[in-house]
């Protein structure tokens, strides 16, 4: 299954200085498998470790972290050579040894010969534990495959073409709409866990798919309470199953587990974000750039690691997707919204990795915005729509108090096509965001 981070990793190979690269992402998303197939690719030998499963291995940075020595050892291990720069060092679960982050500097100030790809499911717990070698290192992040690459994995390479594309003009036609949304739909139901797409795949068994989510439900759970160990198993185990319950929604630390104390709650939250299990979709003013600068911590709104998994635990059914006339309105919204929040996630978020969103409390209720998009300079509210246009009264309200955003942006599945309706872009619900120029009809 072609994954888009492959690109990212070309560049890395071919750029100068070339730094050791961390690939960061969730546990079972695919990162093994496909920094794997990148050094069959365009390596001539692969020499890999395991600090997770060759559990003898990590004394090799328990002493000096010289990289001569650590390079020996490497070699007798795997029986590879790793001078000449054909062969690719990978390191794998590097986070099982923090001392060989460390040792990522030297591999890179003394052997800069050997290129070097590290991969941990882990990292943001290691990270805060040792020196962190800033300015020696560089990172890529990997997420759930999106719908465009599902669409390549399907063997529907023209319709993927067909993808709108956010920074680039888009007439669709009523058959590829239509053709568009019931590929979405499996999408919804299937995700982009690499495992749940390759079992559907393999037989177009929904239902096989869905045994991989109870599956990786259970696994994900279990490695995280092995790495943050001082939290509540019961109050980890409470919080991992509210979570997609509570996408789309604003939600306080009480709202996820009434029965606990809020300190309990609190740092299984901290720990499920660390372990990049969901994201947490902060709330901003967006009156300046950068977004992150008015950030607040009180509330915040999540986003699940993976569509079809947060549909597996939120008890969302085959026949609801299926025969849904209208997608974004299934399940009060939060199915659509977590699919354009994935999607916009991978692309690199609103800023910076982080997705940011805007709310202004009102007599009449809450006036709220899905997300913030910031491109050159320009900050785009983003809001998913169900049915027809509707008075989106949320963004006209930011758009008057935000005068400097020219226009918002409305991904509903009822559009076919971009358009423009007064300060309001309509583009369709599957629309890319992968280009980084100014959204355009």
């Amino acid at each position: 299954m072609k994954r888009f981070i492959e690109t990212q990793l070309l560049d890395w190979k071919s750029s100068s200085p070339r730094k050791p690269l961390i690939v960061r992402g969730a546990r079972q998303i695919g990162k093994t498998y496909t920094i794997r197939q990148f050094s069959r690719e365009h390596f001539a030998r692969l020499a890999a470790i395991d600090l997770e499963r060759d559990i003898a291995l990590r004394a090799i940075f328990d002493g000096s972290l010289a990289a001569d020595g650590i390079v020996r050892q490497i070699e007798a291990f795997t029986g590879v050579p790793l001078a000449g720069g054909d062969t690719l060092l990978f390191i794998d679960e590097i986070q099982a040894a923090p001392r060989a982050i460390m040792a990522l500097r030297y591999l890179y100030e003394e052997r800069p010969d050997i290129p070097v790809i590290a991969a941990g499911s882990a990292l943001e717990f290691a990270l805060g534990d040792i020196s962190f070698p800033v300015g020696r290192v560089t990172f890529a992040w990997m997420r759930p495959m999106t719908f465009h690459e599902f669409l390549l994995a399907s063997g529907r390479d023209l319709l993927a073409r067909s993808l709108p594309m956010l920074d680039a003009p888009y007439a669709g036609s009523t058959a590829v709409h239509e053709k568009m949304l019931d590929e979405l739909k499996k999408y919804l139901l299937v995700g982009g866990m690499p495992e749940a797409v390759q079992r559907f795949l393999e037989n177009g068994s929904f239902e096989a798919a869905g045994a991989v989510h109870g599956e990786l439900a259970v696994s994900l759970a279990q490695s995280l309470a092995k790495y943050h160990t001082r939290t509540d198993p019961g109050s980890l185990e409470q919080v991992f199953r509210q979570l997609p319950r509570s996408v789309g929604t604003q939600v306080r630390f009480t709202h996820l587990d009434p029965d606990r104390r809020i300190e309990k709650t609190k740092s299984s939250t901290q720990a499920l974000s660390r372990a990049l299990l969901f994201h947490p979709v902060h709330t901003v003013d967006a009156h300046a750039l950068p977004l992150g600068g008015t950030v607040s911590e009180k509330r915040f709104k999540p986003l699940f690691l993976d569509v079809g998994l947060m549909q597996y635990l939120r008890g969302v059914t085959v026949r609801e997707i299926l025969a849904a006339s209208d997608i974004g309105a299934l399940h009060q919204g939060a199915v659509a919204e977590q699919f354009v929040g994935q999607e916009l996630l991978a692309a690199g978020g609103t800023e910076n990795g982080a997705l940011y969103y805007w709310s202004r409390a009102e007599n009449r209720g809450n006036a709220e915005i899905d997300y913030l998009l910031a491109r050159n300079g320009t900050i785009y509210p983003i809001e998913v729509k169900s049915g027809a246009a509707g008075r989106l009264r949320s963004m006209h309200r930011f758009l008057d108090e935000h005068p400097a955003s020219p226009f918002g942006i409305a991904f509903s599945p009822m559009a076919q096509e971009k358009r423009i309706d007064g300060r309001i872009l309509f583009v369709p619900l599957y629309t890319r965001f992968d280009g980084t120029g100014t959204p355009t009809v």
